[in-house]
């Protein structure tokens, strides 16, 4: 499997702290490699006498595409091995596989369990996947030599009928009501399996289901699969295309006319996924950038094993409102992330690799890169996600200025176009994106940066910009502060160059608010940019207002 990653550059603050790092604002060199699939989702299959094989694609990338099957044990007995068999046509092959081990004889592809996941008891499911070439479907799948959708489970007990085709009701720009006519069962039907775009996303006892979390001005398909009361799933419905309203577009963020909206997640921050879903911050961001991977040795590891694999979620903390069992093979940060991904399937979770003091392996990286890429690919291959890759620039628009200078002159750290008195020309947003343009970076694989932070001096006596100072002013760390704090503490007295700056007592702070962010906005719509990303969702306030200014501002 090809794979392409990106490198990017930003600056971060860190300090000890007893007991762990304290990593609070802004980035370092680090590498990102997407984990843009963190969920797959399971499509329709018919029942078999025993055990179901259920095929979806996961994702698809032009040249390729990820596929998952998903095996179930629908029988009353333990399965101890499973074997799913298919055919893809001649233009079309598996090229890489985890979970299974996949063979093929010419077009016919075989997949057979490992030792750990081989046993199945009654109800249970496993999953593997693959990356492949081609544009193919599978087609005369088998499970263990029977039909993958193999009949009745019960003699005598008939697969239910097909439901009515969905009809949909109350569309708004995130939602939309779904009814439909009942299926037929000789024994009673349990449930339905509700299926967007060929996944499962609910299983509801009626007949209607509200789906949330979509993507303005998009379209989504739906359909429904009955399950009886021997668990045996019939034939889908009909499907029904449904268009969220709102405005619409493409690439990568189809509900923002294809610009980026793209927040750091820090690993060691108070927010949490849950977070993103209460402030409103998930219905408008396109990206996330988690933080930090570690690079060591020249080679990707991971940054916080408790808070990015480990740390346990209540059920009031959790995205899904279900709470983390003990024995899971994966709790933490990314299990949130796999639940918020689930929830809004248009978000696109990047892993961050580096950050200040964690950057030190990059130049052992660069004396065996081949180990190098190997590593970060073991890494976002885990079998608990899927991983596929994209590439733009994050241009790190913000720290042009601040209280390393300890007696100034007071500058805003990120100015979109210069002033009267700026003290290092080409300092600017405007620059920076101009130098890259000039370089020939298309601007629609520019990224135009935003601090949801500020900076800032004390000791500051002149409430313009310009004036000396005595120090940094004291904050989350000496000279840094959140946005949701300064906003209160010290509010904006001023702007300059496009951006806000606040004299309060003896301390003079710079930092974006809504307004300076909307501005912005309109210049990287105007310069044909890509979007745009920030460092980092802690520094918003709880109803995201920073959030909102980026996708508002883009739309």
């Amino acid at each position: 499997m090809s794979t392409q990653t990106r490198w990017r550059r930003a600056r971060s603050s860190r300090s000890a702290s007893p007991g762990r790092r304290s990593k609070t604002l802004a980035g370092a060199t680090a590498l990102l490699v997407p984990l843009a699939a963190m969920v797959g989702l399971a499509a329709p299959a018919e029942a078999a006498s025993s055990a179901t094989a259920v095929y979806t694609k996961a994702s698809d990338w032009g040249s390729g595409f990820e596929g998952k099957w998903t095996v179930k044990n629908t029988g009353t007995t333990t399965l101890s091995t499973w074997s799913v068999e298919w055919d893809f046509p001649a233009n079309t092959k598996v090229t890489s596989a985890w979970d299974a081990t996949v063979t093929n004889s010419a077009n016919h592809w075989t997949a057979k369990n490992l030792g750990w996941n081989g046993t199945l008891a009654p109800g249970a499911s496993v999953s593997f996947g693959f990356n492949g070439s081609g544009t193919g479907t599978p087609s005369g799948c088998k499970l263990n030599g029977n039909p993958c959708d193999g009949g009745s489970t019960n003699p005598g007990d008939n697969a239910p009928s097909a439901p009515g085709k969905p009809t949909a009701s109350d569309v708004t720009n995130s939602s939309a009501k779904l009814s439909w006519a009942p299926a037929t069962d000789d024994k009673g039907i349990k449930n339905y399996d509700v299926k967007r775009d060929g996944a499962t996303v609910a299983t509801v006892t009626g007949t209607t289901y509200t789906d949330t979390g979509l993507t303005a001005g998009t379209d989504y398909s739906y359909s429904v699969v009955a399950r009886d009361t021997a668990d045996q799933t019939g034939p889908a419905s009909a499907a029904t295309t449904v268009r969220t309203t709102g405005s619409g577009g493409g690439g990568e963020n189809p509900g923002g006319n294809g610009k980026i909206n793209l927040g750091y997640f820090t690993n060691w921050g108070s927010y949490t996924a849950k977070d993103l879903v209460t402030s409103g911050s998930a219905e408008k961001i396109t990206h996330i950038n988690y933080a930090f991977g570690n690079v060591q040795n020249g080679k990707c590891t991971i940054g916080d094993a408790y808070e990015d694999y480990q740390k346990s979620y209540s059920a009031a903390q959790s995205v899904d409102g279900k709470a983390d069992a003990s024995d899971q093979p994966l709790r933490g940060h990314f299990n949130q992330l796999r639940k918020l991904k689930a929830k809004y399937p248009n978000i696109k979770v990047l892993w961050s690799f580096g950050g200040w003091t964690w950057s030190g392996g990059f130049g052992q990286a660069v004396q065996n890169p081949a180990a190098f890429a190997q590593s970060c690919y073991d890494l976002v291959e885990d079998p608990r996600w899927a991983a596929q890759y994209i590439n733009w620039y994050d241009v790190m628009t913000y720290d042009f200025f601040g209280a390393w200078a300890a007696q100034g002159p007071t500058a805003p750290h990120s100015p979109l176009t210069s002033y009267p008195g700026i003290p290092a020309q080409g300092f600017t947003s405007a620059d920076a994106i101009a130098k890259l343009k000039a370089k020939g970076v298309p601007a629609s694989k520019l990224l135009l940066g935003i601090g949801f932070y500020g900076r800032g001096w004390t000791g500051v006596t002149q409430s313009a910009p310009g004036g000396t100072a005595t120090g940094p002013a004291a904050g989350v760390e000496p000279g840094n502060q959140y946005y949701k704090v300064l906003k209160t503490a010290c509010p904006a007295t001023g702007t300059v160059g496009g951006t806000a700056y606040a004299h309060c007592g003896k301390d003079w702070w710079s930092y974006d608010t809504p307004a300076t962010v909307g501005t912005k906005m309109a210049w990287a719509k105007s310069q044909g940019l890509g979007g745009a990303f920030f460092w980092e969702f802690n520094g918003d306030t709880t109803n995201g207002e920073l959030v909102t200014a980026i996708s508002s501002g883009l739309k």
